[in-house]
């Protein structure tokens, strides 16, 4: 658990999640808003983030739907211009995460000073985006290639809009992964952005992997916390903290405030 306190200075952190904006070249981007205006709501939800007391933040190209699995040079060319232009802003421990692309994610993440990233590094799945089969051997070996061992990597071990090619239970792939693939955490999802873990998945997923760090990754709730968090080592939160609890939207920065008192409740501070 060293690295979770040593970055983010508390027990059970929370990373809360800016959901840039469809990027250009996605279909639901916004060419008369343009790059100016992503960055803008980017700025908006980073203040209301920082400023509600979140532990860390993470930049994710969550409207750049239909996703794909391999990140497109103008995604990440638009994830680093947005990432760097609000670097002096950010005073938060902060991450990266490219839907659906670990080495897109790794490149952002060691050119911006991204400390950690999210993606799907294993498994085989039959998704929405078609058959996905993603390398952490080849992730990782990226990671080395180009000097970015700092950045840390979460795994997301049960990955949303697709259902894994194969029965193995949760917990058994989670120490797999572990043994395996050195991650330095797991995430541990519902089926879909939004949709809440199970607190029966987190529990295996923890007593697996012993005191390698487990997150809750999707669905995490103002109800629904107190019976979560204590199975988790941190939490990854989106779509709950935005207005009417709707990813697509803006960040609230009364839910972010009202979600960490609760936090901070359980954690005991």
């Amino acid at each position: 658990m060293s690295w979770l306190s040593d970055l983010f200075g508390v027990s059970k952190p929370v990373i809360g999640m800016i959901h840039l904006p469809a990027l250009p070249g996605s279909p639901l981007h916004d060419t008369t808003a343009g790059m100016m205006g992503i960055l803008e709501r980017a700025r908006r939800d980073l203040d209301a983030l920082q400023g509600g007391g979140v532990d860390g933040v993470m930049f994710c190209n969550e409207n750049d739907r239909p996703y794909t699995l391999r990140a497109d040079p103008v995604t990440i060319a638009a994830m680093a211009a947005v990432v760097g232009e609000l670097r002096s802003l950010i005073w938060k421990p902060f991450g990266v995460d490219i839907l659906w692309d670990p080495i897109a994610a790794l490149a952002v993440a060691h050119a911006t000073g991204a400390r950690f990233v999210r993606e799907v590094f294993t498994g085989v799945y039959a998704s929405d985006m078609g058959f996905w089969n993603p390398s952490a051997g080849e992730a990782l070996r990226y990671r080395r290639a180009i000097g970015a061992e700092a950045v840390r990597v979460l795994f997301n071990i049960n990955a949303e809009f697709a259902a894994p090619v194969g029965n193995r239970p949760l917990a058994e792939v989670a120490r797999s992964a572990a043994f395996s693939s050195i991650p330095d955490g797991i995430c541990v999802s519902g089926p879909m952005t939004g949709v809440p873990v199970r607190a029966e998945d987190l529990r295996a997923v923890k007593e697996a992997v012993g005191p390698l760090p487990v997150f809750i990754n999707t669905g995490a709730r103002h109800d629904n916390l107190a019976d979560l968090l204590p199975f988790a080592d941190g939490v990854i939160v989106g779509s709950s903290l935005k207005v009417d609890g709707i990813t697509w939207n803006p960040v609230d920065p009364e839910r972010v405030r009202s979600f960490m008192a609760i936090v901070r409740q359980i954690r005991g501070e």
